[in-house]
Parts: C-alpha cells; sequence; structure tokens
C-alpha cells in the first residue's frame, strides 16, 4: 500500500530531471500511456521572448524537450501560467496566457492542440469568446473521454478596473470545437487559481469565491445528470481580505471520492485545511489540518488510490526561506508526518508545487532558486 510506503521515507529522493536555467513555472501531467509530461517555460532573450516547451519521461528515460510555441506574448506570472493534458484517444492540449494589448493584467487564454505527441501543433485559438482587453486566466484542463473540459477566471466585467471576475467552463471537443460557455460564478476573486476534478458522476470545480462584503473562502460546484449545480462555500472559514491573497484551491478526485485542499488567512492566521467527500463532492467531512504554523499557502494533492492522499504547499522556514512540505492522509483521516522537499525562496520566484502519480511513483515539480535555478522534478517515495 503507497500509504505506508510513504509514511515509512526518511528522505526524499533526489532530482530525477532539471530543467534549463532560469526556467519557471512548470507543470505536470500524466499521459494516456502512463508517460509523465513536464512543461515549463524557457527564457530565450533578455527583451522577454520564452518558449513553452515540454520533456516526457517513459520509464527512466526522458525524452528531448519538444517546443509548443515560442513568443515574445506570452504573460509570464509566477501563479498563471500554462499547462498540458492528454486524452484517452492521445490529443494533447496546452494552454498559456497571451498578452493582448499594453496593459498590465490584458491578456487571453490561448490553446493548442497536437495528434503526433508534441511534434506539431495546431495554430493557437482564444479559449473565451470575450475578446476585451482584459485579464483571462487562471486555467484549469481536465481531460476527459473525448475532450478537454476547461475553467478559467473571466475578466470580461472588470473593463476600466471596475466590475467583478467571474468563474467559467467549456469543453474542447476532440474536433476542435468549443462547446457553450458556462457562468458558475458572478463574483470571485481576481487571481486565485481554479481547480477542476471529474467523478462518475461528472465534473467537480472549486475556486477562491468573494462576497459583497469581501469574504474570501472556497466555493465548489458540481455537474449534476449534466447541470452545474449552484456554487456553496465549503468549510467556511470567514475570511474577510480586501484584496486577493494569489493563493487558489486544489481539487482531486478518486472514483467519488474527492479532495479539497486550501489555505487562508483568517483571523490573522495562515492555515492549509483539507476537506473530503466519499459522495462525490454532494457533502464534505470536517476538514483536517495540514500545516505547521508558518505556512504560505500554495498548495496542491494528488491520490494515491485506496482512498490515501498526499499534500504539498509551501511552509515558511526563515525570514528569506521557505520549503515545499509534503504529507500524507490515510482514507481514515490519519495524517501522517510532515517531510521537507525542497529548500526555496519565499518570494514569488519559487511559484507553486505541481504533483503527478504514475504507478508507484509520486513526482513532486517546482522552481529552484539561485544563479543556476530553473525547474526541477523530484521524485518521492519510488522503491519504498
Amino acid at each position: 500500500m503507497l500509504l505506508t510506503l510513504l509514511l515509512a521515507i526518511t528522505s526524499i529522493d533526489s532530482v530525477v530531471w532539471k530543467g534549463p536555467p532560469r526556467s519557471v513555472t512548470p507543470s505536470l501531467a500524466v499521459g494516456a500511456n502512463g508517460g509523465l509530461i513536464v512543461t515549463w517555460l524557457e527564457p530565450l532573450s533578455p527583451e522577454g521572448r520564452y518558449a513553452l516547451r515540454f520533456s516526457v519521461r517513459q520509464g527512466n528515460t526522458w525524452s528531448a524537450p519538444g517546443t509548443i510555441r515560442e513568443s515574445d506574448r506570452f504573460f509570464v506570472n509566477w501563479a498563471d501560467f500554462g499547462s498540458l493534458a492528454e486524452t484517452r484517444d492521445g490529443m494533447w492540449v496546452a494552454h498559456w496566457p497571451e498578452k493582448t494589448a499594453a496593459l498590465p493584467y490584458a491578456y487571453h487564454v490561448m490553446v493548442s492542440t497536437s495528434r503526433n505527441r508534441g511534434r506539431t501543433w495546431t495554430s493557437p485559438r482564444r479559449v473565451h469568446d470575450d475578446s476585451s482587453a482584459t485579464e483571462h486566466g487562471f486555467v484549469a484542463l481536465n481531460a476527459g473521454p473525448v475532450g478537454v473540459d476547461l475553467l478559467w477566471l473571466d475578466g470580461r466585467n472588470t473593463a476600466g478596473e471596475s466590475g467583478e471576475m467571474t468563474v467559467r467552463t467549456r469543453t474542447l471537443g476532440a474536433d476542435g470545437s468549443l462547446s457553450r460557455e458556462i457562468e458558475l460564478d458572478s463574483r470571485t476573486c481576481e487571481c486565485c487559481q481554479a481547480a477542476l476534478a471529474r467523478t462518475p458522476e461528472g465534473l467537480v470545480a472549486a475556486w477562491r469565491d468573494r462576497s459583497a462584503g469581501e469574504v474570501r473562502d472556497i466555493a465548489v460546484a458540481r455537474q449534476e445528470n449534466g447541470r452545474w449545480t449552484e456554487p456553496r462555500v465549503v468549510s467556511p472559514d470567514s475570511w474577510e481580505h480586501r484584496a486577493c491573497p494569489v493563493n487558489g484551491p486544489a481539487l482531486v478526485a478518486d472514483g467519488r471520492r474527492v479532495d479539497l485542499v486550501w489555505f487562508t488567512g483568517a483571523g490573522g492566521q495562515n492555515r492549509v485545511w483539507l476537506a473530503r467527500s466519499a459522495d462525490g463532492a454532494r457533502s464534505f467531512g470536517q476538514r483536517i489540518r495540514i500545516d505547521e504554523g508558518k505556512t504560505l499557502g500554495r498548495v496542491d494533492a494528488e491520490p494515491l488510490g485506496n482512498g490515501d492522499l498526499l499534500v504539498a504547499w509551501l511552509e515558511g522556514k526563515s525570514d528569506q526561506e521557505a520549503e515545499w512540505r509534503v504529507r500524507t492522509v490515510s482514507a481514515d483521516g490519519r495524517v501522517g508526518p510532515s517531510r521537507s522537499a525542497a529548500t526555496v525562496t519565499r518570494a514569488r520566484l519559487a511559484g507553486f508545487p505541481r504533483l503527478a502519480r504514475v504507478g508507484s511513483d509520486v513526482f513532486l515539480a517546482y522552481t529552484a532558486p539561485g544563479p543556476d535555478g530553473g525547474v526541477r522534478v523530484l521524485r518521492l517515495g519510488a522503491g519504498r
């Protein structure tokens, strides 16, 4: 049982992949054939040209880097970045934020697909119907039986820095068609990542809601008989915060079990919480504390099978440094010991962790600091 193996580790396995110097914003995906895919942004020039690249791990071998797109229009941001998903029939779907105007937060979500494992890509297209010079981003991808579902924050109502951020969803079909957009929430936090998971009954979405009184707690909506339910706040923190904390939730599903992990600063105390559902997110149990008391949030989670879960988050270490920490939670709610996976900066450069599981191996991607820093991928618990 993988939980037992992970609870028993006394060290974290060494780095199994290093990105080029100054590479940033990694993301991980598991392909239809079981390979691990890492994506990242790589600087090409001092003038701001970047490449969105990928590499695939099969067995213990990594492929030579491939390129999804090169551009001087990438919106390069520590919290809002691209990712990739592969459908069951082998279609790769990559997305990224791309600048559209000379304004600080005017960018669109662009998407491209490949049918030959990244050798060639379709011309980029905009995910959302709206073309206004406002913010669109913080995308979650979830590959389904056919096509990929997308969830994103949409700022079409915020032109002129007024109005409300919304959260919307739609499906990119296997033939490249886009379904009708659906608005799930008309007032959300402006720059916290959204999350998307899939159960046998349908999709579940999570994001940071924003009330009229500036309470910013985590809301969830789910599909029921093909239709989205009204959003509801899960385990309210009543966190009144006058600015976006840039700290979205993680949401994962394993069958009908759904796990929601999030950060809050309610009451002046930073915390990372976990809430678990055994009925496809219809209801959640009592929340479980994950952090060690000095958390900065920035969470991710990965199911380990049999109801067990691995959680990653950023924990403060000193005035300048922090640690990516991981711990397991068993199906019956037992919390395992916290382990340090890597030391990084407390600054934005550290970004967000990304977890993925391939068989009995769990991988953690992050951005290492320093002049020789860049994207790193660690293996956790392999062979234990």
